[in-house]
């Protein structure tokens, strides 16, 4: 998370929203000789004190935890490159602006027995936005093809015990500066989801418009 208190003052319903939204995130663990890394779709409860996620059974991740594991899942909102020239202010530099929120807790193995709900609960928050198709599950599938499917991975529960964001939208520029910026950025072809980002930066968005504005990422 960025260091500046600016960009750390939103609410923790935003963090959770948006971690929520995404459903997708790097999960990072401690390894030896380096730091164990893995994207990976999740689904995150109701109260936002645990998550569910699989992992192959050849990823070393999988292999690693064998029990209650100290790890992170960083999710990523929109994000983009700042030009200094978009200010109009000669005394700026090159910057990027991004959301981005934590979650920090304990990665669990979970009963590979429920393997199948997971799946289910895991593809439903991205199946049931795609109207008007008929939501996939897994009962869609030949029973002999998902039991051999799942047996090639395993389910783990993530305990959330903190939630960090950080939302650097050139809070620490004056508000002029800060509107030109957003104007510009929202045309440019670097960075992913510019508009969503431009909307965010212009100062004007109430929380609640902010929360609606996720529903988009």
């Amino acid at each position: 998370m960025h260091p500046n208190p600016a960009f750390r003052q939103e609410p923790e319903f935003l963090n959770i929203s948006l971690a929520r939204r995404r459903g997708f995130g790097t999960l990072c663990l401690n390894g030896d000789p380096a730091p164990l890394l893995s994207h990976v779709p999740f689904w995150l409860n109701e109260a936002a004190t645990e998550a569910e996620l699989h992992l192959v059974r050849s990823n070393p991740i999988a292999r690693a935890v064998t029990g209650p594991t100290p790890a992170v899942i960083a999710v990523m909102g929109p994000d983009g490159y700042i030009s200094p020239d978009w200010y109009g202010d000669p005394a700026q530099v090159p910057t990027w602006n991004y959301v981005a929120v934590h979650l920090r807790g304990q990665l669990h193995p979970a009963d590979p027995g429920d393997m199948r709900e997971h799946l289910d609960r895991v593809s439903a928050q991205f199946e049931d936005r795609l109207v008007p198709k008929k939501p996939w599950t897994t009962a869609k599938m030949p029973p002999e093809t998902l039991d051999r499917m799942m047996r090639q991975i395993l389910p783990f529960r993530f305990v959330v015990e903190q939630i960090d964001g950080t939302w650097k939208l050139n809070q620490n520029k004056t508000d002029s500066a800060r509107e030109a910026a957003a104007e510009a950025v929202r045309y440019s072809p670097i960075g992913h989801e510019v508009e969503t980002l431009s909307a965010l930066m212009t100062g004007g968005v109430p929380e609640i418009d902010k929360g609606a504005l996720i529903t988009y990422i």
